[in-house]
């Protein structure tokens, strides 16, 4: 009897090891996902705050790759990339919390990364290796203990921070979301086909649904008392945060369309771009009343990418085609025609410049000078590049 007891002792040892490494969070009640589509959550140390590395910068590289980029030696601290191989692209951002990174891959894994060193605090997968549940177009929102994404799949989740196991998950009445949510309020604002909702942001039930004609599909952004976001082809929505009622609706100009993630909020003012067949627009409007303040055109191109800085709204276009606003009047303060063609967001150091990424590498532009600097370079280029990602720590 005894040395049978041996072994089966060893083996619930084991079995307890891997137990406490290896976790499937659980639907709640309010859930309703298939087995394929819940979260496995794996921790490998405690989560902590992390001091800053400020001498470096996160490049999410458009091959799936992330990593932390000394700006002073110029030279890579540390990489990370997903469990699986294949994972051969970037297609979502990053968020920087406390000192943590907390990463989004598009095969539906998300690990929470030390900036300084790249260990890994935890990993969770949505989904299965066989059954890959495809995270796109994300920017993890990290607030409140809790870790906010929608997924291919259908389902919008709220991971904890902590350890990465699901606090909740509830699914759209769309299959396909790639749009990021807005947390505001304690609240949780996600669209999903012709729907948009309200969840609430601790349990995830269902506070508001309302539908609309043509599909949401824009980023949803705050003035601090309203909520803004649009259909995917000519109307931008003021709604209210509590029962989505809509205040004002606004029409672009003919024959645009696509806002996206182009769209911000500063001032009690929205500004958001617009592509077009012939003429693609940026736009200023009033965020009480729908009344636009002023529109700046460009014709024969479209519009990219827009940010703030310092009251300019900063972009490029699909043509390479640097330029700068004032935000007061829409007026263009810098213009400049590249000769590598951005594929990421822009970031702004200290000093008088701008970095961004190309197909090529990193690129750092001199706006005094004009030159475009390749901070870092590429050793091979690969073909259908979707995006990149870049962060600056600080």
């Amino acid at each position: 009897m005894k040395k049978k007891l041996v072994p089966l002792l060893f083996l619930f040892t084991v079995i307890n090891i891997f137990s406490q490494t290896a976790t499937t969070s659980k639907p709640t009640e309010n859930n309703t996902l298939p087995l394929h589509d819940v979260v496995s959550n794996k921790v490998i140390s405690p989560l902590k705050k992390v001091p800053l590395d400020e001498a470096s910068l996160l490049i999410y590289d458009y091959d799936g790759n992330l990593f932390s980029y000394d700006l002073e030696s110029e030279t890579i601290v540390w990489t990370v990339k997903a469990s699986d191989a294949q994972t051969e692209m970037c297609a979502n951002a990053v968020t920087l919390h406390d000192g943590v990174v907390y990463v989004p891959f598009v095969n539906g894994e998300i690990f929470a990364i030390d900036n300084q060193s790249g260990d890994i605090f935890w990993k969770s997968r949505i989904g299965n290796i066989k059954d890959q549940i495809v995270l796109k177009d994300q920017t993890p929102i990290v607030t409140n203990g809790k870790l906010y994404i929608n997924a291919q799949n259908g389902s919008l989740y709220a991971l904890n921070t902590k350890d990465g196991s699901l606090a909740w998950s509830n699914k759209l009445d769309s299959p396909n979301n790639d749009i990021p949510v807005l947390f505001f309020n304690n609240k949780v604002f996600a669209s999903g086909g012709m729907n948009f909702y309200i969840f609430d942001a601790n349990t995830g039930k269902i506070i508001s649904q309302k539908s609309f004609e043509g599909t949401m599909h824009s980023k949803t952004v705050t003035d601090g008392e309203n909520i803004f976001t649009a259909n995917d082809k000519d109307l931008l929505f003021a709604l209210t945060p509590d029962k989505l009622d809509i205040i004002w609706q606004f029409k672009l100009e003919e024959n645009q369309y696509n806002i996206k993630e182009r769209i911000l909020c500063k001032d009690k003012k929205v500004y958001f771009a617009a592509q077009g067949e012939t003429v693609s627009s940026i736009y200023a409007v009033d965020s009480k009343t729908g009344t636009q303040i002023w529109k700046r055109d460009f014709k024969d191109d479209n519009v990219e990418y827009i940010t703030e800085l310092d009251d300019n709204i900063w972009g490029y276009t699909r043509k390479g085609k640097l330029f700068q606003l004032d935000i007061s009047n829409g007026e263009i303060a810098f213009e400049q025609k590249l000769t590598t063609q951005p594929i990421s967001n822009i970031e702004f150091p200290v000093d008088d410049s701008l970095f961004y990424y190309c197909d090529a590498g990193l690129v750092k532009f001199d706006l005094n000078t004009k030159d475009e600097d390749m901070y870092y370079m590429r050793t091979s280029i690969k073909e259908n590049i979707y995006s990149a990602f870049l962060k600056i720590i600080r």
